[in-house]
């Protein structure tokens, strides 16, 4: 299982977080609320794998995901986005993050997609969790992955939103 930095500015999306990826047996190596502190962590913990809030004080996750990117070019970001930060989550992820989550989350999406960064890191590296090679992923075609998905996302609110105003 990953050692997992979690960087949030709210204590209960930190709390959440940390209860569902400690529940699927990974450990929780450090919390941050925000961007600056998250970035001193990675440095001083050097976990698999960081979740990162977009919109936070002092330092945003953007400005925290070029920090530990810079740091460390094989850092195993994930962002957590509230719905309305698709150009934010683009430009993480242009900058170096692997992957997202859109909130509200549940707790299998939050173990998805954490796993399957895990596995991917696994898959090209052969170790158990933690580091890319080197080399970037695919950046159009992760981009594209993600425009589509954020666009889904969007489609299937808009349809839950018609539901209720029926």
């Amino acid at each position: 299982m990953a050692k997992v930095l979690v960087v949030d500015d709210s204590s209960i999306m930190r709390r959440n977080l940390s209860a569902i990826l400690s529940k699927a047996g990974h450990t929780i190596v450090a919390e941050a609320a925000n961007g600056e502190l998250g970035a001193k962590e990675y440095e001083k913990h050097k976990p698999d794998l960081v979740t990162m809030d977009i919109t936070m004080p002092v330092m945003d996750g953007i400005g925290a995901v070029k920090k530990i990117i810079a740091f460390d070019p094989e850092a195993q970001i994930v962002m957590i986005s509230a719905l309305d930060q698709k150009f934010m989550v683009l430009t993480a992820i242009q900058s170096g993050a692997r992957h997202y989550i859109i909130k509200p989350f549940s707790s299998e999406k939050v173990l998805t997609v954490i796993n399957d960064v895990l596995n991917s890191t696994k898959n090209k590296s052969g170790k158990t969790a933690g580091k890319l090679p080197s080399k970037q992923p695919e950046t159009p075609s992760l981009l594209k992955n993600t425009i589509s998905d954020l666009n889904q996302s969007i489609n299937n609110i808009n349809t839950a939103i018609k539901t209720l105003d029926e």
